[in-house]
């Protein structure tokens, strides 16, 4: 591993001298290629210094114990070595994560769907309330979310939203949130003050470019029809909506927000290329289900993956068993923390099948 890292420091101190180079910088696309690289390996770099920086420390204190014939100076250097071990073994742990090999998704924007499933209205107002949480975490990270393609209820639900996110990393911070989202609590509708349960199904799906994969033409059903709901005059009475069917793979997305077919095309044609690259993801997790059954999750959205109970204002993930009781400040976008110790455990247990 030590091997590999001061190869790896190596090529990041000539990527760092290339781009003070006055010819790498007038080229724009090659200084921002290197950048990218450079910024990539940042993290890994300072890590690995840390930690080279505190194993130096350890053996300079053994040093001291060894050769040292001021007593006092090595009774200081045996009280600071059982610190300095711990935080060198941290660092050993952090560096072999940062090693494990990076999903070419991680960096990429991501497109929401958020369904609701058993639980009738419940469901629908409890999937408004995913979204909004998904929605202020997105607004710390200074990420933006765009409403794609939504079906809501009179009661301030939604049957089924999908969202773009873009921004830095988005992928990589909520990939692990595909699944099942379980919900307990008393409806508003309850009179008898019984808790339901209720559940959304949840899919983060990185979006899909034009280097991702061709769509042939000939594959494609485009259908036009006229919307219908909510949407105001100038939707419900011109043939704008947009269903597109993929024969090959069966995968259906319908657009009617717009007013423009050209615009309700445009997005629906985004919202299938994303499905489609989701498809050809999983199919590769399903190709290596064996190897990963070990694994806390698979991150399949079939899988139950947390409940939220209102009464005890508790919040469950149930692949690492992780409780929290903070569930309303959760619900306002305080995710981060829940976010950090999913992909820590999911890291860890890579980690052991390699």
């Amino acid at each position: 591993m030590f091997k590999r890292l001061d190869d790896v420091e190596i090529h990041y101190n000539e990527l760092t001298d290339q781009l003070a180079q006055p010819d790498i910088i007038a080229k724009t696309s090659l200084y921002q290629q290197l950048a990218k690289e450079r910024a990539d390996l940042t993290e890994l770099m300072d890590t690995y210094r840390s930690y080279k920086q505190i194993a130096q420390q350890i053996n300079d204190n053994h040093s001291i114990i060894n050769d040292e014939e001021d007593e006092e100076l090595r009774n200081i250097a045996k009280e600071e070595l059982p610190e300095l071990q711990t935080a060198c073994d941290d660092l050993t742990k952090q560096l072999k994560i940062l090693l494990l090999p990076k999903d070419p998704n991680d960096d990429k924007n991501i497109l929401l769907e958020i369904r609701a499933g058993t639980g009738g209205d419940e469901a629908a107002l409890f999937a408004a309330d995913l979204f909004r949480m998904y929605k202020f975490f997105a607004e710390q990270k200074n990420w933006k979310v765009e409403i794609l393609s939504s079906n809501s209820t009179g009661l301030g639900g939604i049957k089924e939203l999908i969202a773009q996110i873009t921004g830095q990393n988005v992928y990589s911070s909520l990939k692990y949130e595909s699944g099942v989202h379980r919900v307990q609590r008393v409806p508003d509708t309850e009179t008898s003050g019984r808790v339901h349960t209720s559940a959304c199904t949840v899919a983060v799906m990185p979006e899909a470019e034009d280097i991702d994969l061709k769509i042939d033409e000939q594959d494609l059903r485009i259908d036009i029809y006229r919307a219908s709901g909510p949407g105001g005059q100038g939707v419900n009475t011109t043939d704008s909506a947009v269903r597109i069917t993929h024969i090959p793979t069966g995968a259906v997305v319908a657009c009617q927000d717009e007013r423009s077919q050209h615009k309700n095309k445009a997005r629906a044609m985004k919202i299938l290329k994303t499905r489609i690259l989701d498809i050809k993801i999983r199919e590769q997790h399903q190709e290596r289900s064996d190897a990963r059954r070990s694994m806390i999750g698979s991150g399949d959205r079939s899988e139950k993956i947390r409940t939220y109970n209102f009464p005890q204002n508790r919040l469950t993930d149930h692949r690492i068993g992780l409780t929290v009781h903070n569930l309303l400040q959760v619900l306002d976008g305080k995710l981060e923390d829940i976010l950090v110790q999913i992909r820590t455990s999911f890291q860890m247990e890579m980690l052991k099948s390699q």
